[in-house]
């Protein structure tokens, strides 16, 4: 390889290399599911997720603690490891995810049947397991980041959550309308 240029990542396994890359996954699968149901609560959901990453990476700034010494030809994370921005965004989509099918009713774009209900956190909760898993394993992060990552996202989830049953899904059913309306439901 010529001087100066930096040799491609090395990832022990190719599920890894997957794994690497959930952040793209995970937003990719959001917006298809926003875009499907053009359901205000799904919105407001993402929306969620990104106010939790928002606020993480501020708390990340303020203790400014090193993320763990790469061990691979992977280059080293400019940014600091407490809490983990990943562990604490997966945690919020499986607490929140859990909740709505708990709690709310199904968007009229979803077939009305227990399955579809238990599909989603069936689904959410063991990937994010995975993920929050493969944040150590792929040197990203150490156990006690990823375990403070996991409680900020576990009690944004619960925060979020409780805002929109507490008026923000009147406000959504609005928007929801407004969308139906200028934009169609197909």
């Amino acid at each position: 390889m010529p001087s100066g240029v930096t040799p491609p990542p090395s990832y022990p396994s190719y599920g890894l290399r997957i794994l690497d890359r959930t952040n793209i996954i995970v937003t990719g699968i959001t917006a298809c599911f926003i875009l499907y149901t053009r359901s205000a609560g799904a919105a407001y959901f993402s929306l969620g997720a990104v106010a939790c990453s928002v606020t993480v990476k501020i708390l990340k700034r303020l203790l400014r603690q090193a993320r763990p010494p790469q061990v691979t030809q992977r280059k080293q994370k400019k940014t600091y490891g407490m809490p983990s921005t990943h562990s604490a965004t997966i945690t919020y989509y499986g607490t929140y995810i859990p909740l709505a099918c708990t709690y709310l009713p199904l968007h009229d774009t979803l077939p009305p049947s227990i399955p579809v209900r238990l599909l989603a956190p069936a689904l959410t909760i063991p990937f994010a397991l995975l993920i929050l898993t493969s944040r150590v394993w792929l040197g990203h992060h150490t156990w006690p980041q990823v375990f403070v990552g996991c409680l900020y996202g576990l009690a944004f989830g619960c925060l979020w959550f409780t805002i929109w049953m507490r008026g923000a899904n009147q406000y959504g059913a609005v928007v929801e309308r407004l969308v139906i309306t200028y934009i169609g439901r197909s």
